[in-house]
């Protein structure tokens, strides 16, 4: 319906020559030897928006950022962290005795709510043997969720991250509200099992026979987000702080998954070889709290497209029938993806105003919704204004601190050796420490060695996959290494002063390289000698003002006179 409205034509079987866009249905890898065009999947996505993946990559920021990453639920990865879990919760619960918890757990490749479940203690986690066989993550339920008619309901966004490099975010500008089914109760011993109380699923509720079908955008078990948000502002609630507190959160996310989808980018798709570019449209699960605060639920790197629903005529039988809310959002979502990545596309600069560094100028379906940094004259197609907001770099210089990671996965990749691998192996590990600079009286390579064992072991052991560092055990050392070296700032600004001092040690290495790389000729012309002691030393004049002339080019000629 999409590219019918934009006029383009479509090869559902390929064809010989390449294609501008490849539209694959679950993950990149569904086309061999792509060379050129867009493809909407990014390498590693499905992998990392996993519940367990998700949650390793925000508690990293989270230990970094605590006050900017609060809007994740504290979470343990089972069955390893279990005895952490029991243990916090014990622990917690003797520091505030009138504090009586439910958790949530949910399996780790789970989807549409298959297999999650509420418990009161961690003793109630199921049979521990299934943990083994299918981790899990557990949180702390959200207790205190804003109601509309009673019921529970959450809030599902779309996003598109429309390129890794430059960072290109954009979110539509409505969504869907699933709401329960069952009116709600804080949870207990008794309603626990209460599936369409709890969980906000669709394709759970659907199954109620309290579910609504719709046909307006809001009533009914499914609405626009733009009709919830419209609700809250009839009552005096502030809608505009709400939707720049989602943004934040949208941005904050994505930040916590660039790092890896970057290694994962790199073994696909080789910088200086010929490959496509990605995009990709997530669905952003998203829950308000009573206090209007957002907390994000979950990623979904495969949200459904489904633009119907199965109404029973009889007792088992079917039929589709149009939904209108999914139509309204769905169909948009995916023209207005393909209009930004049309490789053919040319935006007009003519009567666009500066963008404004603040996040509360437009909200859902508000009047002064045309957003001049997407927004576009109507074409010969007769096509409305662009619904996607760029969100970044729009908002960069807000959130642009929060990149620090991205910095130390440079220094992972560096260092990888074998390219298109995903784990640094000893030795990568060793010439990283060497390069740096990081080895002292203190820390000796000896002790870099044993560090990188020691935290090697325990992660392989915990992914079951093969030997070598993973960027989040990188992390972990890396961690480690700016606390040893750094003791009196906090964790942040340790890391920040590791990062800044391997830069500036790798920075004047590649300088030397390139020094030492020059042509003969080029380099004969800038030499200089002289005689210190019954030395000759041959050094290069630029270099003459640097930090100390005793810095080691290993092609530099040491001669004894």
């Amino acid at each position: 319906m999409s590219i019918k409205q934009l006029r383009w034509k479509e090869f559902p079987s390929g064809r010989r020559l390449p294609c501008d866009i490849y539209w694959h249905g679950v993950s990149f890898y569904e086309s061999e030897n792509l060379c050129c065009g867009q493809v909407n999947k990014f390498p590693g996505m499905t992998e990392m928006v996993r519940k367990i993946n998700l949650s390793r990559a925000l508690r990293t920021l989270q230990e970094l950022y605590p006050e900017e990453y609060d809007f994740y639920p504290q979470s343990w990865i089972l069955p390893e962290e279990y005895p952490i879990f029991t243990a916090e919760v014990r622990m917690a619960k003797v520091n505030d005795p009138s504090w009586k918890p439910t958790f949530i757990v949910k399996p780790d490749g789970g989807c549409q709510g298959d297999g999650i479940y509420l418990i009161k203690d961690p003793g109630e986690v199921r049979i521990m043997a299934s943990i083994q066989n299918r981790p899990a993550v557990v949180q702390e339920y959200i207790s205190k969720p804003l109601l509309i008619d009673r019921l529970k309901f959450d809030m599902r966004l779309y996003v598109l991250l429309k390129s890794l490099e430059p960072l290109e975010i954009y979110i539509s500008k409505d969504g869907l509200s699933r709401f329960c089914t069952e009116q709600y109760q804080e949870p207990n011993h008794k309603n626990l099992h209460h599936v369409y109380m709890h969980l906000t699923n669709y394709s759970l509720n659907i199954h109620s026979g309290n579910f609504i079908h719709s046909d307006s955008t809001h009533t009914g078990s499914k609405r626009t987000v733009s009709s919830v948000l419209y609700r809250l502002l009839a009552k005096g609630m502030d809608i505009k702080k709400v939707w720049s507190d989602i943004i934040a959160l949208v941005i904050k996310t994505i930040i916590a998954l660039i790092p890896e989808l970057k290694v994962y980018y790199q073994v696909d798709i080789p910088p200086g070889k010929p490959g496509p570019s990605c995009f990709q449209i997530l669905g952003f699960d998203i829950l308000l709290m009573k206090n209007l605060k957002p907390v994000l639920l979950e990623v979904n790197a495969n949200p459904s497209m489904k633009i119907e629903h199965e109404q029973e005529l009889l007792p088992g039988v079917f039929e589709n029938v149009p939904s209108l809310v999914d139509e309204e959002v769905k169909i948009t979502v995916i023209r207005d993806t393909l209009r930004l990545v049309d490789p053919g596309r040319r935006r007009s600069n003519q009567n666009r105003s500066p963008s404004s560094d603040r996040m509360t100028d437009v909200h859902p379906g508000s009047p002064d919704s045309r957003d001049p940094e997407t927004s576009e004259s109507p074409d010969k197609h007769n096509l409305p204004p662009l619904y996607l907001k760029q969100v970044y770099p729009k908002y960069a210089k807000q959130f642009s601190h929060l990149r620090l990671l991205e910095r130390i996965t440079a220094l992972f990749i560096r260092f990888l050796g074998m390219k298109g691998s995903m784990r640094m192996g000893p030795t990568g590990f060793r010439t990283f420490i060497r390069s740096c600079k990081l080895s002292s009286s203190s820390f000796s390579m000896a002790s870099g060695d044993i560090l990188y064992i020691d935290i090697t072991r325990r992660w392989s052991s915990l992914e079951h996959r093969e030997p070598g560092m993973c960027l989040q055990a990188y992390f972990e050392a890396f961690f480690h290494l700016a606390q040893r070296r750094y003791k009196v700032l906090a964790l942040q600004a340790r890391v920040q002063s590791l990062v800044e001092f391997c830069e500036s040690q790798l920075h004047s290495l590649d300088d030397k390289r390139l020094l030492c790389s020059r042509a003969p000729g080029e380099r004969r012309s800038g030499f200089t000698s002289y005689r210190q002691a019954d030395v000759h030393l041959t050094s290069y004049a630029p270099l003459s003002h640097r930090a100390k002339a005793s810095c080691k080019l290993t092609d530099y000629k040491l001669q004894h006179s």
